[in-house]
């Protein structure tokens, strides 16, 4: 295990050292996927899935009996680049084990074989094709297939964002997918994604091919009980000091979202000497940098959305978490218009996932966003 020089990672799973809890939810894809079965994890984004993913792929009871492989489709507008995706992802990650492996992959795949080159100056094999260059993308995505059924070891394959394909304009994609995915044995696969909704309608709706075909493992926030004594610890580990009550201010600001904490924890620990000690004043000003640095992408945000969408926006960044949004009492206290006017703002931007919902309540999905809104648009927030 390597030693890193901030324990509070922001790039990406390190290892066990530096991941906190999760014991249970391990067990659970762990003891799912090795039995064979299929998973599905729906959790907020930036909640940790892919970490708990990584960490389970990591594992001693997976990581030396599969072959694994992990893409985030949350880009992709169609099915030829998640064909694309995939592809690249199962060579990059056969690329390390030798050449063998690579010749088997394009001897299967055949067609991808054009995109089989050898660098000119280092020799190695290299992915070089376009999308475009995707003539038949489900003839490729059945060859991926067999490749997989093929492998000399079980595969585990994780898409991110899965409620993606939901979006591609491909007639059929859920039910042509479940049919190569029902025909490969040597396979299991996770589905994460982070739009409850339409998760839910994929997995558990009696009229959707992918019906009853998971387990399902909805992804909660660390317990602060978990994430304190963690904090704490690495802090100390490193002779700085920190207090339980700096971090569990980060954790509510936050709402336990892991990706922001790791963002703030690592900041504050590189702000806090050896034998020095973190201040809440010194977070609050680490939070705030963080936030002002990403202004200009939250203005360029703004600039793109109508005078409607702002104003509810607004309401929603002062609120926190907005409820009973649709409601003529919600119109009627913030002065917005109509509430079928407010309807049709809130799926504008929730498509454009401004805005996310969870169990009836309406946040702005990107916390720093919220938070700088709240000090432009409203009445600020405290520390």
């Amino acid at each position: 295990m390597r030693a890193i020089k901030n324990p509070f990672t922001t790039g990406g799973y390190v290892s066990e050292a530096y991941f906190c809890d999760r014991i249970q939810e391990s067990k659970t894809v762990i003891r799912t996927l090795t039995n064979g079965n299929n998973l599905a994890i729906i959790s907020p984004r930036r909640m940790g899935k892919t970490g708990l993913i990584e960490h389970c792929f990591h594992s001693k009871e997976v990581a030396p009996n599969y072959h694994t492989f992990f893409i985030d489709i949350y880009a992709t507008s169609n099915l030829k680049e998640l064909v694309y995706k995939l592809g690249k992802e199962i060579f990059d990650t056969l690329k390390p084990k030798g050449k063998h492996f690579v010749e088997s992959f394009f001897s299967v795949i055949s067609s991808l074989r054009p995109a089989f080159k050898l660098d000119p100056h280092s020799g190695a094999p290299t992915f070089d094709i376009g999308i475009g260059e995707i003539r038949e993308a489900e003839i490729t995505l059945d060859e991926i297939f067999k490749y997989l059924e093929s492998s000399n070891k079980r595969c585990i394959v994780a898409i991110d964002e899965f409620q993606q394909i939901g979006r591609y304009p491909e007639k059929n994609i859920e039910a042509n997918l479940r049919t190569q995915i029902q025909k490969c044995k040597n396979c299991s696969f996770i589905f994460a994604g982070s739009q409850r909704h339409l998760m839910e309608n994929i997995f558990f709706s009696s009229s959707r091919p992918f019906y009853q075909s998971v387990s399902l493992l909805h992804l909660e926030a660390i317990s602060e009980n978990e994430y304190i004594p963690f904090a704490k610890k690495h802090f100390e580990k490193a002779k700085k000091e920190i207090n339980d009550e700096t971090i569990k201010k980060i954790y509510l600001l936050f709402e336990g979202h892991t990706w922001y904490m790791q963002h703030i924890l690592n900041e504050i620990f590189a702000l806090t000497s050896p034998n020095g000690k973190c201040t809440l004043k010194m977070t609050e000003e680490a939070i705030r940098s963080k936030i002002f640095a990403y202004k200009p992408l939250f203005q360029s945000t703004l600039i793109l959305l109508s005078e409607r969408q702002k104003e509810v926006l607004y309401v929603i960044a002062k609120e926190g978490k907005a409820t009973q949004i649709t409601s003529g009492s919600f119109s009627k206290k913030h002065a917005l218009l109509s509430p079928s006017s407010i309807q049709t703002s809130v799926k504008q931007l929730l498509d454009k996932d401004i805005i996310t919902v969870e169990n009836k309540g309406y946040s702005v999905y990107d916390r720093f966003f919220g938070l700088w809104l709240k000090d432009e648009f409203g009445t600020g927030w405290s520390f």
